[in-house]
């Protein structure tokens, strides 16, 4: 009888661990996937990025602009008719090479990072090419500061696609210590030419300008597909930058 207590009890102490192992677990790996889009640049001056390039690039070049264009797969026709913009970028080098162009957020006197919210699963967004055997990166940086190149694809292809690239599991978004959540920063693109490709194009044609031979690309719609679920506890809101602010200011004795 005894032994038959024992058991039972035994029994019962194993299935509450499951149970609350099974909890934990759950509650660890719940996901709230969000789509957030991080540049539309249908507002330039809300918006701004500029462009450095490699050493063999033509005088003046590469140039950047913001047209009124879009993707039809992801707008339509645009019925109701809203100030669409992507950014262009005319490329234009004086040699073959491995070429590259960097599209960078901010402006040339205040370069800036885009901060990517939540924890960051895919990076998304759409590229025109006039079919061009280039190549695109995505350069993104962690909380310790560590820059991770991200290939974003071939650009090999003609008119609007859809370019995304998973980010890994080795790039860091989190931490042991509270606040845990650490945000990933987008620092640039780059485009990169390959020397046997053309780097300029309508050569036969006098009449030509520099502007008619430039290689030329169009972004818009970068976004991610991010985690935006974070588990809350007994005194989360202190781990909140404006508790932080208040409770302690500039962090100086007073």
């Amino acid at each position: 009888m005894k032994q038959n207590i024992i058991r039972t009890l035994s029994l019962l102490l194993v299935l509450l661990s499951v149970i609350g192992g099974g909890r934990l677990f759950a509650d660890e790996n719940t996901v709230n996937l969000e789509s957030v889009v991080i540049q539309s640049f249908d507002d330039p001056a809300k918006e701004p990025w500029f462009t450095i390039p490699s050493k063999f690039a033509t005088a003046g070049f590469p140039k950047l602009t913001y047209y009124k264009t879009w993707p039809i797969a992801l707008y339509g026709s645009n019925a109701d008719n809203k100030d669409l913009k992507a950014l262009g970028i005319a490329m234009l080098f004086d040699r073959k090479e491995y070429n590259w162009v960097d599209i960078v957020p901010g402006t040339k006197d205040q370069p800036i990072e885009i901060p990517l919210p939540g924890r960051v699963k895919m990076l998304d967004m759409w590229v025109w090419s006039g079919n061009y055997d280039y190549y695109l990166e995505a350069y993104i940086r962690d909380y310790k500061g560590i820059v991770h190149i991200l290939p974003m694809g071939d650009l090999n292809f003609v008119g609007w696609k859809n370019l995304r690239v998973n980010i890994p599991d080795n790039v860091p978004q989190s931490k042991k210590y509270l606040p845990r959540r650490e945000t990933l920063s987008l620092v640039k693109f780059r485009i990169w030419t390959r020397p046997t490709e053309v780097v300029s194009t309508l050569t036969g044609n006098p009449a030509a300008t520099d502007i008619d031979r430039a290689v030329k690309f169009y972004f818009d719609n970068i976004k991610v597909l991010t985690d935006t679920f974070e588990t809350l506890f007994d005194g989360d809101t202190l781990t909140r930058p404006e508790a932080i602010q208040e409770a302690w200011g500039s962090g100086e004795k007073k």
